[in-house]
């Protein structure tokens, strides 16, 4: 991983972009709506692979679907649908690309009816961030009574491909709990950018 002087977590490779991620994003909370909604639809990609796949192929994501623009995904017609399909600069799965769709008019009903997205995330987790204080890896649980909780709440509003565990992905990247170990360099920088 480098500089060995440097303590970051231990799921980290040394691939310049992932530590790039880690130390810059993951972890850190999100309050935008569109941010969120962008991860969520993302994490939903990474079902059954590497989180480096996808983050690898995060700026064509970004391109193909329009920054990830619930009100332009919406109007993606099928024949748009069937050819991402075929578009090899993300990942090929009907079923994930159809997703992305579909969360689209999700988060668009959540809007009519009054509801403010980031809201809707953060309130399983109080409106603030849980610190969690695990010493390594292993410790780490891969989801949580709050993310089954959030899964089952964005499964009823009809959101596809996020599972409790994908959840729990997503609630560690977007900084709704904060799971670097107490040894990585990027824990302490990040508490102490949260306190109020």
């Amino acid at each position: 991983m480098g500089d060995n002087t440097i303590k970051r977590c231990e799921w980290l490779s040394d691939d310049p972009l992932y530590i790039k991620y880690h130390d810059e994003e993951w972890g850190v909370p999100q309050y935008d709506s569109l941010r969120l909604f962008e991860m969520l639809c993302l994490e939903g990609q990474q079902a059954g692979l590497s989180w480096l796949t996808v983050l690898k192929k995060r700026e064509n994501y970004r391109q193909v679907f329009h920054g990830f623009d619930p009100y332009k995904i919406s109007n993606f017609t099928k024949t748009e649908l069937l050819e991402l399909k075929k578009n090899s600069s993300i990942i090929r799965h009907e079923g994930k690309i159809q997703a992305i769709f579909e969360n689209s008019l999700c988060y668009l009903q959540l809007v009519r009816e009054g509801t403010d997205f980031s809201d809707f995330i953060w309130s399983f987790v109080g409106k603030k961030p849980i610190v969690n204080y695990w010493v390594q890896n292993k410790d780490i649980p891969k989801e949580t009574s709050t993310s089954k909780a959030l899964a089952k709440a964005l499964k009823e509003k009809g959101f596809k491909f996020l599972e409790s565990k994908t959840c729990y992905a997503f609630m560690q990247a977007c900084g709704l709990v904060n799971d670097h170990i107490v040894s990585c360099i990027c824990r302490q920088t990040l508490q102490e950018s949260t306190i109020d």
